[in-house]
C-alpha cells in the first residue's frame, strides 16, 4: 500500500498531535480527499492519505487480479502498518467503508479520535437496506460474488449514493471510480454469512471518541444505519444529522462546513471527552530502528 504524506504549510511539530489519516471508501481512491486535504494543511495539520491495497489501476485498467479476494483484514492490517511507522497515533477520518476501517482501526488502538463521513456499519450491528440488497440481488456476479470485483452501474449509483450531485458532477465522478473488492462487499453488507467475521469490532475496545456524520438524503448507508451504530457504542459515540446531505460529503457542494465540524471535533471536543474519560495523552509510537 502506498499513500501520499503532505505537509502544511505550518512546521509540524510532532509533540502536537497534528496528524490525521483520511481513509477513502469503496470504488474510490485518496482524489475524493483533494478538498478536506487541502483544508486541513492550511490549518496546519500533517495529512496522510492512503491508497487501499489493489486500488492503484486506473479507472479504464483492469483491476488487479487479487482485488476480488481481498479482505477487509487485508485493508486494516495494511493501515496499521503504516499508522505504526508514525511517531504519534493520529486522528482518522474515513469515508463510507473508509468509516469501517476507521472503527476497525479504532478498535486496535490506533487513533486519538475518529470522524465518520457517511460510515459503513460493522457487525455486529445488524442492517437490512433494500438499495444494497437490490444491488446483490440484481447487479451482482452471483457465481462465486465474494471472488470478483464489483463496482455497481452508473444508474444504480445516481440513485443511491450519487443523487447529492447534479447529472454532470455525478457523471464525473462516476468516471473516476474504480472496482471494488467482492469480499470486502460481503464482509461489511452480509456479515452474518463470514465466518471469520472480518468486520466483527468489540465496542469495549474502542478507547477514543467517534463523531458520526450521516446526511439526511444518503440512501447507501442511511441515518438508520448510523443510529444503530450509535447504540452500539454508546457514549463513545455521538450522531450529527446533515440536513440536506447525501453519501459523497467530503465532495458534495457545503463539503467545508463538514470538515470545520470534524476540525471542530477533533481540536476542542476530542481532547476533552478524554479528559472526562480520565484517560492519558496519547502516546507516541516508537520508530523502527534501521538495520
Amino acid at each position: 500500500m502506498t499513500h501520499d504524506i503532505h505537509h502544511g504549510k505550518p512546521e509540524f511539530d510532532a509533540r502536537t498531535g497534528r496528524t490525521i489519516m483520511l481513509i477513502h471508501g469503496m470504488w474510490s481512491r485518496p482524489h475524493i480527499w483533494t478538498n478536506f486535504r487541502h483544508y486541513l494543511e492550511d490549518h496546519g495539520y500533517r495529512v496522510i492519505v492512503p491508497t487501499l491495497r489493489h486500488h492503484h489501476a486506473e479507472p479504464d485498467e483492469p483491476s488487479h487480479p487479487e482485488l476480488g479476494a481481498t479482505s477487509l483484514l487485508d485493508y486494516a492490517d495494511d493501515l496499521e502498518r503504516e499508522i505504526r511507522l508514525l511517531d504519534e497515533k493520529p486522528f482518522i477520518i474515513g469515508h463510507s467503508m473508509g468509516g469501517t476501517l476507521t472503527q476497525m482501526l479504532a478498535a486496535r488502538g490506533l487513533a486519538q479520535g475518529a470522524v465518520l463521513l457517511a460510515t459503513a456499519h460493522c457487525a455486529p450491528v445488524f442492517s437490512f437496506n433494500h438499495t444494497v440488497w437490490k444491488f446483490f440481488l440484481r447487479e451482482a456476479h452471483l457465481t462465486s460474488f465474494w471472488r470478483r470485483t464489483q463496482i455497481p452501474s452508473f444508474n444504480i449509483m445516481r440513485k443511491t449514493c450519487l443523487n447529492g450531485f447534479n447529472d454532470h458532477d455525478a457523471h464525473n465522478l462516476y468516471s473516476t471510480l474504480v472496482p471494488e473488492s467482492g469480499r470486502v462487499a460481503c464482509e461489511i453488507a452480509l456479515w452474518f454469512f463470514d465466518r471469520r467475521r472480518a468486520a466483527l469490532i468489540d465496542a469495549e475496545k474502542i478507547d477514543c471518541p467517534m463523531l458520526m456524520l450521516t446526511g439526511t438524503d444518503d440512501h447507501l448507508t442511511p441515518l438508520a444505519i448510523t443510529r444503530r451504530l450509535v447504540d452500539y457504542y454508546g457514549d463513545k459515540a455521538r450522531l450529527e444529522v446533515v440536513p440536506g446531505r447525501a453519501h459523497w460529503l467530503p465532495l458534495e457542494t457545503g463539503w467545508q462546513e463538514v470538515a470545520e465540524r470534524a476540525r471542530r471535533f477533533i481540536e476542542l471536543e476530542a481532547p476533552l471527552h478524554k479528559l472526562k474519560a480520565g484517560t492519558e495523552p496519547a502516546p507516541a509510537f516508537k520508530k523502527p530502528q534501521v538495520a
